[in-house]
């Protein structure tokens, strides 16, 4: 399976890109409008942010779920046994930042979520007829007003050696929203289980962003754009000695719009957060 990155400039950029979202579940932007010098500022922070002690004073809030989630509360992906070895930040608008970093992820959330609606009205625009026909409103529309769009800081600590037999940084899962955006992380290791049943590394050289298909469009346009399988990889020689930053914009629907008709956006969450361990 090959992921071929899309050069957000060029005329026909859209239509590629929702092409590789419809056969792999994933599309890479290069020349994105993104600020790099942003993005570079939000990981040497929060890197440094996460060696400090100073992240437990902003444990999660077990019902609005924003704040610091620990290894020990990290995700377990839905079954698998291990939870995953990172630990991590939710950022929401309304939400809590630590007053140890900057205002770098608020802005960053702002000009993600600037750009993933601008991202949906692309994956709108090239549905065929008949399955758009099916969306209970437009796209677009669905984010309009959320506020349950999640920025998620993550931190892969380095690897040790004495982690539990099987654990890695993040096991297959699929995603639950609509659309992730990912620019490159700090380190390789992202994966795509693809329709051959094999696993193929997705392109992130610096400077890219990956955008996959989350549940919520998978359930919203009945298939036709996959949430496709994905995991991170445990890196191995002198790499494995190293950290690894990520952030992932979940871009979700405000919670009572309908995506099918068996789910609300809410009731799906809500599912799906009680599958993954981290509500009951």
């Amino acid at each position: 399976m090959l992921i071929q990155p899309v050069d957000y400039r060029d005329p026909d950029a859209a239509k590629k890109f929702t092409e590789s979202l419809h056969q792999t579940g994933f599309g890479v932007l290069t020349n994105h409008p993104l600020s790099q010098t942003l993005l570079n500022t939000i990981y040497q922070e929060w890197y440094e942010f996460f060696q400090t002690d100073a992240k437990h004073k902003y444990n999660y809030d077990t019902e609005k779920m924003d704040g610091y989630f620990s290894p020990k509360v990290s995700e377990t992906a839905k079954g698998f046994a291990k939870r995953d070895l990172k630990e991590f930040y939710h950022v929401y608008p309304w939400g809590r930042v630590p007053s140890e970093v900057s205002n770098a992820a608020r802005e960053y959330y702002e000009q993600g979520n600037q750009l993933a609606t601008e991202l949906l009205q692309w994956v709108e625009d090239h549905t065929p007829a008949d399955i758009k026909a099916k969306y209970s409103m437009p796209l677009s529309d669905m984010i309009t007003d959320s506020d349950m769009t999640l920025l998620r800081v993550l931190h892969y600590p380095p690897l040790n050696g004495d982690e539990e037999p099987d654990a890695v940084r993040a096991a297959a899962h699929g995603d639950i929203n609509l659309l992730t955006v990912l620019p490159a992380a700090t380190q390789a290791g992202l994966q795509v289980l693809g329709k051959d049943d094999a696993w193929h590394d997705v392109p992130c050289d610096f400077g890219m962003l990956i955008v996959n298909i989350g549940d919520m469009l998978d359930e919203a346009s009945q298939g036709y754009y996959p949430s496709t399988i994905h995991r991170v990889l445990n890196p191995t020689g002198e790499e494995a000695k190293k950290s690894r930053i990520s952030l992932p914009l979940f871009l979700h629907p405000r919670p009572d719009v309908v995506l099918s008709e068996r789910h609300t956006s809410g009731s799906y969450l809500q599912e799906r957060l009680r599958e993954l361990g981290v509500k009951k």
